[in-house]
């Protein structure tokens, strides 16, 4: 299937070739709900959505599996080198690092704006010596390179039916929408990792404070206060959502059924912390496979249609 997308998307070179399927890996072994989504889109979109998944994380990982002797120096020197590849791989339009030679070629395909890698960079740099946020400002500081830019960067691979600066604020508020998501689901192992991704101000109004979060991690489950909390999350975070679906129906119409699933099984995540009465220290929330391809079913058949339709209409053929 991976030669087919690559046959589709006219990636000859071999070099190029293994480079994506890197990538592709990458976004097989670590996005599972994100990798199912992407197979909604014709094969020729697919190698550049690994591409953008893959660079994001390699350099993810960087950070937050750096390894057992790496210190915040170490991996600040690693961030530092994976930009430096980038900005000479964008030169020079290649590079040996097979993940940053297959993102310069989508970047260069589809007009993607470099600055926005250096955004994402500049948010992976805050997780090294940042381990709490204030504001909300303060953590949107952060999510604007590390959900929104990813957002910006799909777009243009999506394509859209509007002028792209149009669909571009919708696009950034959905790659927001499914980090704010990730955070409530990951608040015990993002405390495990020294951090908390939510605003302590918001979290002081409600009686929360980090302590009392590490007390909930040690006991094994969220007392009262603290999933009141979380469900006042949970309902900020879904007024980003309705703000952002919007913006599907300004995608390219091959591309909505692909969006449309990530929307549905990430706002499903929501739901199953609804499920847990909010507690998020009794287990890791996650759709179940079940639901996943009840979601997933209607959407490939949509987006099978859809392909079948453009292929005949550019063939010649009626409709």
């Amino acid at each position: 299937m991976s030669r087919r997308e690559l046959d589709a998307a006219r990636i000859t070179d071999p070099g190029l070739r293994a480079a994506y399927l890197r990538c592709r890996v990458l976004n097989a072994a670590h996005g599972r709900t994100y990798f199912l989504a992407t197979r909604l889109l014709a094969p020729h979109q697919r190698p550049a959505v690994h591409a953008l998944y893959g660079f994001a994380r390699w350099v993810d990982d960087l950070v937050d599996e750096p390894g057992p002797d790496a210190t915040p120096a170490v991996v600040a020197a690693r961030i530092n080198r994976a930009e430096r590849l980038l900005s000479a791989g964008l030169a020079c339009g290649g590079s040996a690092e097979p993940v940053v030679r297959a993102l310069v070629h989508t970047v260069d395909r589809y007009g993607i704006d470099p600055p926005l890698f250096s955004a994402f960079l500049r948010s992976m740099r805050m997780d090294l010596d940042v381990r709490d946020y204030a504001t909300r400002a303060d953590l949107e500081r952060y999510t604007y390179g590390s959900a929104r830019v990813i957002g910006l960067q799909m777009l243009p691979v999506l394509g859209s039916v509007t002028d792209r600066a149009e669909a571009e604020p919708c696009a950034a508020l959905l790659g927001e929408a499914f980090q704010r998501t990730n955070f409530l689901r990951d608040v015990a192992e993002d405390l495990d990792r020294g951090r908390v991704y939510l605003p302590a101000d918001e979290l002081a109004a409600s009686g929360v404070d980090r302590e009392r979060l590490l007390w909930c991690r040690t006991r094994g489950a969220a007392d009262t206060v603290v999933r009141a909390a979380v469900a006042e999350q949970v309902a900020t975070t879904r007024v980003i959502y309705r703000d952002a679906v919007r913006g599907i129906p300004m995608l390219a119409p091959a591309s909505r059924p692909c969006v449309a699933t990530a929307f549905a099984l990430y706002a499903g995540i929501l739901g199953r912390i609804e499920a847990m009465d909010h507690d998020v220290f009794a287990g890791r929330a996650a759709v179940g496979t079940g639901r996943k391809l009840r979601v997933a079913a209607p959407a490939l058949a949509r987006a099978w249609w859809l392909r079948r339709r453009t292929e005949t209409v550019h063939e010649g053929r009626p409709v």
